[in-house]
């Protein structure tokens, strides 16, 4: 492919399969040494759908979902090993970045491997759904401990190397689900807004340090995907989150999110780009990337504001009588009204 990162030495969490596994191949593709990395050897197992509800599938269905999710099934050793069938340098690391020490052990895989760390690129992930008035604590847990402590946990490790060299380049896997606008998804929302507040605060404390950190949300075809496809086969009404609202009659719809989802080796290209020299002034941004449209994020600002100019603290009644007339003007309720 190409030489853009020759040289260059990067860790990628979560690339046994899906988008990380693509991410790591791309950046390989462009002269990197890639460490490889999932908690443990073999596929990782569903995402989404328990046992249970796998079992509860009619026949057809399950083969197909099945079937799917073993074509694209595998693990930091497997990404690994096509990384070095096609001609590159790899290593693979099976541990779980929530914990801090591991965390520690994979990023020293890739010095005592190759030398130093000059890429870090963040995609590990879990999710689930539920109502959060039944959301239990394990739940919680599963989704947080990932995003965005464990992603603290591999930069801590990661920094130290890259200050000293002067040169480095993070980039944090979110979700569109940052916004709070994905329904029974709350642990998801938090996680992923969490990483967001991480990427802004490390790009803003690293940048003399020649030292840039940067966060993507991708759209693409992974194994959950698949597994949504069955979900509402499995689920009442009431649980199905909005952006799974359609009625699944078949075992594969007419009409699919698969037919027009891309896939994940659409993401790799601008995370390289990130990667490289030629990003050196981008930091502190956030990316939607999808097929091969490129959005970057705004940054919030402050759209409305009152200030009552005298020492006085506000009174309710006095808020009442000037909130509607200035702060409010034109508002938008998001809960009535979600994106």
């Amino acid at each position: 492919m190409g030489n853009v990162l020759k040289g260059k030495v990067a860790v990628v969490t979560g690339s046994g399969q899906g988008i990380g596994r693509a991410i790591a191949i791309g950046l390989a593709q462009e002269g990197a040494k890639v460490v490889t990395n999932n908690r443990k050897r073999g596929s990782t197992g569903k995402a989404i759908l328990t046992e249970k509800q796998m079992k509860s599938l009619d026949k057809k269905k399950g083969e197909w979902v099945e079937s799917e999710m073993a074509s694209i099934s595998g693990d930091a050793e497997t990404t690994a090993q096509t990384i070095k069938k096609m001609g590159w340098e790899a290593v693979a690391f099976f541990g779980d970045i929530t914990d801090f020490d591991v965390a520690e052990k994979l990023i020293q895989t890739a010095v005592d491997s190759f030398g130093k760390i000059d890429i870090l690129v963040n995609v590990a992930g879990a999710f689930g759904f539920s109502p959060i008035e039944k959301m239990t604590e394990e739940l919680w847990d599963k989704v947080t401990l990932i995003k965005p402590k464990g992603y603290f946990n591999t930069i801590r490790h990661a920094a130290p190397y890259m200050i000293k060299q002067k040169w480095g380049r993070i980039i944090n896997c979110t979700s569109k689900a940052w916004n709070g606008d994905v329904i029974k998804h709350a642990e998801y929302c938090a996680a992923n807004a969490g990483v967001v507040g991480l990427t802004k605060a490390v790009a803003i404390e690293l940048w003399t340090k020649g030292i840039t950190c940067n966060a993507f949300s991708p759209f693409a075809k992974t194994r959950a995907s698949y597994e949504l496809e069955a979900y509402t086969g499995v689920v009442s009404g009431e649980d199905i989150p909005f952006i799974i609202n359609r009625k699944v009659t078949s075992p594969r719809p007419a009409v699919s999110m698969l037919d027009i989802t891309p896939g994940p080796e659409y993401i790799a290209p601008f995370v390289c780009y990130l990667a490289s020299d030629a990003a050196e002034k981008i930091s502190g941004s956030v990316f939607t990337l999808g097929g091969n449209t490129v959005s970057m994020y705004s940054e919030p600002v402050h759209s409305r504001n009152i200030t009552k100019f005298d020492k006085k603290p506000w009174t309710v009644e006095e808020l009442m009588q000037q909130a509607p007339r200035g702060l409010f003007i034109g508002y938008e309720n998001i809960a009535e009204n979600p994106m």
